[in-house]
């Protein structure tokens, strides 16, 4: 293992290697870090390596100093990236990949059709979508990804950003394979994820002209009416940031949905708790949240040596900050594995911190919350069918197909 500060690391554990995440985030790992190396050294087949942080302290102030932990400098997949290459250049078009303060400024224009009285006003419309997917859904049973998690986070954030409807399952096949390419059981690949990013690109380029001849009540004009520093946006600026919100604004609630959502049918104490008081949803909410972590990490790049926790950081190392593991922080949650729809105080990291907090979380709180609502005031006792499938990515906690029975069959006798 590395030498560091003078010391060795004696354990050998792989939290990089997506087979671990198979079966969904390796707690057992990350709670033998926190308590015994929570800044490891990680060693990569194919790169040189990272600092692992795992206690929800150290994530905390990480995520709240953009000055030693850049997000531009190397972007914030573990990859590694030449600098002045076209794929990272290409990537520092994206909000998270920005810092100060360059940054500040793209988030100000973004958060203008986030504003919490925004997201409020679209709540009917939000109902009523999901009562729409709950009617059409079969009681015998199907595929919750498919039938549920998927429609109302696609739906509601292809609406906001004007796409047609005609165009919907393209931007949603996009969005797939965009976050799938570390997954050595999906045929997607990090070239097909550059690929698609051109065809994104290219969609949203010939969208933002349409909408800068024909302004409509959409975040694409929006974005074409503000500037950055007195200059209008670029196409190719606007493009990469509905990019992000086609990913951030669609993969990250379809999977907190299918996993809350399994995390009830796994605890029936807790769905039968909520059930007898659904006025407990805001905190069922954040815990579907802080359980799901649907973004296993983001990295930073140190820009200059520092001690962290006994260990040497070096200028230009990578490290990265796994959201999951702060979320089952044992200083900060009491009974931190237990699923618990009543928690409170709930301080997870799945939207993370600082200046990269998620600028969607209020939209995505509100659709958890009505799809909850919806789906157990109409299907109480959802259960499991058949094996569930997940996606093997060190990046993504995401379910790819989870069969169930929306309301149990009645079984009738034949005997006479």
């Amino acid at each position: 293992m590395r030498d560091t500060a003078g010391t060795i690391d004696t354990i050998d554990i792989d939290v990089f290697d997506p087979g671990v995440f198979q079966n969904g985030h390796p707690h057992h790992l990350f709670k033998r870090l926190r308590a015994e190396c929570p800044v490891y050294w990680q060693k990569e087949k194919s790169g040189r390596g990272y600092w692992a942080i795992t206690k929800h302290a150290d994530i905390a102030m990480i995520g709240k100093d953009p000055i030693t932990f850049s997000s531009r400098r190397g972007g914030t997949f573990i990859r590694d990236y030449e600098e002045g290459s076209a794929d990272l250049d290409q990537l520092r078009y994206v909000l998270p990949n920005m810092d100060p303060p360059e940054h500040v400024a793209y988030r100000n224009i973004v958060r203008r059709a986030f504003m919490p009285r925004i997201i409020q006003s679209l709540e009917p419309r939000i109902r009523d979508r999901v009562k729409h997917i709950v009617d059409r859904v079969k009681p015998s049973g199907g595929d919750f990804v498919q039938d549920v998690a998927q429609q109302l986070p696609i739906q509601v954030i292809a609406e906001m950003l004007g796409i047609p409807d005609e165009d919907r399952d393209q931007v949603f096949d996009w969005g797939n394979r965009l976050v799938g390419f570390d997954d050595p059981d999906s045929p997607e690949t990090y070239a097909d994820s550059l690929e698609v990013s051109g065809y994104v690109i290219g969609y949203f380029g010939e969208l933002a002209q349409k909408r800068f001849e024909e302004p409509k009540d959409d975040v694409v004009s929006l974005l074409l009416q503000a500037d950055v520093d007195g200059q209008s946006l670029q196409p190719m600026e606007v493009a990469m940031l509905m990019m992000l919100l086609i990913v951030a604004g669609h993969e990250t609630t379809r999977n907190t949905i299918a996993g809350g959502m399994l995390a009830l049918i796994e605890n029936p104490d807790q769905r039968d708790r909520l059930l007898a008081n659904m006025q407990m949803m805001p905190t069922a909410v954040e815990e579907f949240l802080r359980w799901v972590a649907p973004i296993t990490y983001f990295r930073r790049t140190a820009t200059k040596e520092l001690i962290l926790r006994g260990q040497k950081i070096k200028e230009g190392d990578k490290v990265v900050l796994y959201y999951p593991s702060a979320n089952h922080d044992e200083e900060v949650f009491r009974d931190a594995d237990a699923f618990d729809v009543g928690r409170t105080p709930n301080d997870h990291l799945s939207f993370g911190m600082g200046q990269h907090v998620c600028i969607g979380s209020t939209l995505a709180r509100l659709e958890l919350k009505l799809m909850f609502e919806g789906l157990l005031q109409r299907f109480p006792r959802m259960r499991v069918t058949g094996p569930i499938t997940r996606y093997r990515s060190n990046f993504v906690n995401g379910i790819r197909t989870m069969p169930v029975e929306y309301e149990p069959v009645v079984q009738v006798s034949m005997a006479g």
